[in-house]
């Protein structure tokens, strides 16, 4: 798994759980950042922290994409591991003008077979291509 993998992989965790806490992922985020050393120690990747921080800053529109495009979807009926997937994919595609929508989707769609039920990666794969397909257009 790359290193990137692994900080999406930490993102969505933090997201997950301040989703279901029903708390903040930046504060999530500071509490957890043990970077002593031993056995404890649990420091969070730098690309974890940018794109929580992304996420964070971003969480309004991004939601509101969600709504627009999770045809048939309520924000609230979709199961929250699914929610702070496309939370995730959608800061990526949108936001992150370094990385490839391709790969940002296909790392959603990984995290969604590994962690979610088997509908969800091809229901992800079609919101987030919808979400790439139109990204030049959304106003930010």
């Amino acid at each position: 798994m790359s290193t990137r993998s692994k900080a999406r992989k930490q993102t969505l965790d933090l997201l997950y759980e301040a989703d279901i806490r029903g708390t903040s992922a930046a504060d999530l985020m500071m509490l957890r950042d043990v970077v002593e050393e031993g056995p404890d120690s649990r420091p969070i990747r730098e690309y974890t922290k940018l794109l929580i921080d992304g996420v964070v800053l971003n969480k309004r529109k991004i939601d509101e994409l969600i709504t627009t495009y999770a045809q048939g979807w309520d924000m609230d009926r979709l199961p929250a591991v699914d929610r702070n997937i496309l939370r995730l994919g959608i800061y990526e595609i949108v936001w992150s003008s370094d990385l490839d929508d391709g790969v940002a989707i296909d790392e959603a769609i990984k995290l969604a077979k590994d962690l979610s039920t088997d509908d969800s990666a091809s229901y992800i794969h079609g919101v987030l291509g919808k979400i790439s397909m139109i990204k030049e257009s959304i106003s930010l």
